[in-house]
């Protein structure tokens, strides 16, 4: 490929998606620069931006990478052709693949050694020191490595994506030709080795550096002429096409067996390899220059979470954050008695506790007045409290039927096994409809009272996982309301059965039926009202905005004078205009990942708010599953305005898109302000639920689980 970006006829209303995404994974990474975090949340941020961009490569630049093989002429909405993204990406990869490694080996680590944390070499440890090291490869190690050796009998192994390899080339013990040989990192084994330390001191060897100082125990009598690790990353992105697998779970299973084949999108070497070796490994991946990466420090810094874990230094973390129980469920009654007493109930986790919705579940699965539970599941954890209060529910005879997105992407085989798990429970377990990925967040309930049936649904923007609810900004609401009850029965039976999409929907709205048409029609209101004398307005609040049709209609809603607040944390397309003044664009990124999808309209003075599990890409609005849902009780509006004013009030976190596609710059704080708006949403709702916590320790009153 040439080294070029080729010509495009760049869009002015628009920004490229890759470009984008490099951008606000730049943002992730000024947390690792920003003084005022703590030393190990920052070295979390830099696996964390590690991390995403594993994923980049696997799906994104994976897509392009063929496109571009294939010759495909499509261009983007900005105007850029394949191979145009694949250069200006590479451009963008290799700032941020600087930063990161400035930040980590430059200031991270050597600040860990002020707390007495050290990474140590075999070249730094004294004669005694390494024996010990040794005796640890031996008796830890060792057992686990199998060594994989290429020649007429032994083909070219299948290569993990991702994984640390240590390539080798040797000669035999009773040979005189070169052999090459792999060793893969088991996944199993800890990346960072403890070894023994004075007290008050911790030193930790790499892995790779404890097996590569170790090698002539693997290879005895070989003799060693080269070695070095390295990492390849393949194409990981697969359709399903469904509409023709008459088995889905199987026909993923062998989807998912056939990633560890497909093709390489990426190689990770040591810089300035050029013997046979590195030849060797280049010609076997055959990829192009523009796909190899000269890596000046260690591999896979995704792993370097686990460091955040063993450095057991509480005093660099940020504080323990504390959900706020919402004040319905301080009282010890009946969960079904307090959402029937309040009719609608906001659950906004990180900030408020996630053990409602766990509760609820956990109560319906005993309850013998619940005859029914309809879920949809997308991502949970891998030891669910949901799944298992379904799985109870199932055992104690309860209608139980889950819609599991089997094609949620890398988590399919956690998905699998929780299928499985649950058909063997007694619950009827549907993978969604063909062709569309089911990303709705909705829980059903059926229940018996006094004679008749009454309905209760939980509806979020995010997913049902107690442990990103931890981490995640998601927003969410219990209600009884009969109307909105009766749409979200009425999507189960779209997902279970074979009922119409367009029957009556009185108060949710559908994707990909009629998303697309409800949110332009909602604008296009606006619009009419700024530009017959009133005033439009409407706030977005979202982790994408990549839609063209969208974009475009936002673009002449700011040209016709409405009042347009876009909140946007990750990939967003559009790209502001001067003389748009009207129209703010902005992303925090913080702590907690901003996750939760808000849109009001005001209409006005006859505001509408809406909640909903998707973004403004064009997959959620024509390829998916979605549910969007309105928020109409007073008191929760106001606190959904509150939480987006200190949003928009933050001069700690909060980044403004800028005419020429790039962010303001990120404050370089020594401590954060009351401003920062995460933790003014915290004292918010600690302040606004008081009266719910016993004195003054901020305690919630303790709430019944059963």
């Amino acid at each position: 490929m040439k080294h070029s970006p080729h010509d495009v006829a760049e869009n002015g209303l628009f920004i490229n998606r890759e470009l984008s995404w490099l951008n606000f994974n730049s943002r992730v990474l000024d947390e690792a620069e920003c003084p005022a975090n703590p030393l190990l949340e920052r070295l979390k941020f830099i696996s964390i931006t590690a991390g995403n961009l594993d994923e980049f490569f696997m799906v994104r630049i994976a897509g392009l990478r063929k496109m571009y093989s294939q010759g495909e002429p499509w261009c983007d909405p900005a105007g850029y052709n394949a191979a145009a993204q694949l250069f200006h990406c590479r451009e963008k990869i290799d700032e941020l693949l600087q930063r990161q490694y400035q930040l980590l080996f430059g200031k991270i680590l050597p600040e860990l050694e002020n707390h007495n944390i050290f990474i140590v070499h075999p070249g730094e440890l004294a004669d005694a020191e390494k024996l010990l090291a040794g005796d640890i490869f031996r008796s830890e190690v060792m057992p686990v490595l199998t060594p994989f050796a290429v020649d007429p009998a032994h083909p070219f192994p299948q290569l993990n994506s991702g994984a640390i390899e240590i390539a080798l080339r040797f000669i035999p013990s009773g040979s005189q030709k070169d052999a090459f040989a792999f060793v893969e990192l088991p996944a199993l084994l800890d990346r960072f080795v403890e070894l023994p330390s004075p007290a008050g001191m911790k030193r930790f060897i790499l892995l790779e550096e404890l097996i590569l100082d170790n090698l002539q125990w693997l290879f005895a009598g070989a003799e060693i002429l080269e070695c070095f690790p390295f990492r390849i990353t393949r194409d990981m992105d697969f359709s399903v096409e469904d509409e023709n697998a008459t088995d889905l779970l199987a026909y993923l299973g062998q989807k998912l067996q056939q990633r560890r084949r497909r093709e390489p999108v990426r190689l990770e070497l040591p810089p300035g390899v050029s013997g046979p070796l590195a030849k060797w490994i280049r010609s076997s991946f055959e990829l192009d220059e523009l796909f190899e990466y000269p890596i000046r420090g260690a591999l896979h810094l995704k792993q370097f979470a686990e460091l955040v874990q063993k450095a057991g230094l509480p005093e660099c973390m940020p504080a323990h954050h504390e959900p706020v129980m919402p004040p319905e469920f301080a009282e010890s009654t009946s969960v079904f008695d307090i959402v029937r007493e309040h009719e609608n109930i906001l659950i906004a986790p990180p900030y408020h506790s996630f053990a409602p919705v766990i509760r609820m579940l956990e109560e319906a699965a005993s309850d013998p007045g619940v005859l029914a539970i309809k879920q949809t599941l997308y991502r949970v954890s891998g030891n669910s409290p949901v799944v298992r209060a379904l799985q109870q529910a199932a055992r104690n005879g309860k209608q139980v039927t889950v819609v599991l997105e089997l094609k949620a992407r890398f988590d399919e085989e956690n998905n699998i096994a929780w299928a499985q798990a649950l058909d063997e429970c007694g619950a009827h377990v549907v993978y969604g409809i063909a062709g569309l990925k089911v990303h709705a967040k909705a829980l059903l309930i059926v229940r018996r009272e006094e004679g008749f049936l009454r309905r209760y649904c939980h509806l979020s923007t995010g997913n049902y996982n107690d442990r990103t609810a931890l981490a995640y900004t998601d927003i969410g609401m219990m209600s009884c309301d009969p109307e909105l009850c009766s749409d979200v029965a009425n999507m189960f039976n779209v997902l279970t059965g074979y009922s119409a999409p367009e029957n009556c929907y009185r108060k949710a709205v559908l994707a990909p039926f009629a998303l697309r048409s409800r949110l332009e029609r909602l604008i296009e209101r606006e619009i009419e009202h700024a530009t017959s004398g009133g005033q439009g307005e409407f706030i977005a609040k979202m982790n994408s905005l990549s839609d063209e049709k969208m974009i475009r209609l936002i673009h002449r809603a700011a040209d016709a004078g409405v009042k347009i607040t876009l909140l946007v944390r990750g990939i967003c397309c559009y790209r502001p205009q001067e003389g748009q003044h009207n129209c703010r664009i902005v992303s925090i990124v913080d702590r907690f990942l901003e996750h939760s999808r808000i849109f009001i309209f005001r209409n006005q003075g006859s505001a509408e708010y809406y909640l909903s599990s998707a973004d403004w890409m064009t997959r959620n609005l024509d390829r998916r599953i979605e549910l969007m849902f309105p928020v109409e009780k007073s008191e929760l509006r106001e606190q959904i305005d509150t939480m987006i004013s200190l949003h928009l009030n933050d001069s700690d976190k909060l980044r403004e898109l800028q005419y020429d596609g790039s962010y303001t710059p990120a404050n370089r704080l020594d401590s954060y302000t009351p401003a920062r708006s995460q933790e003014a949403i915290v004292r918010f709702l600690r302040d606004r639920y008081a009266s719910a916590f016993d004195g003054s320790s901020g305690t919630p009153l303790k709430v019944r689980k059963d």
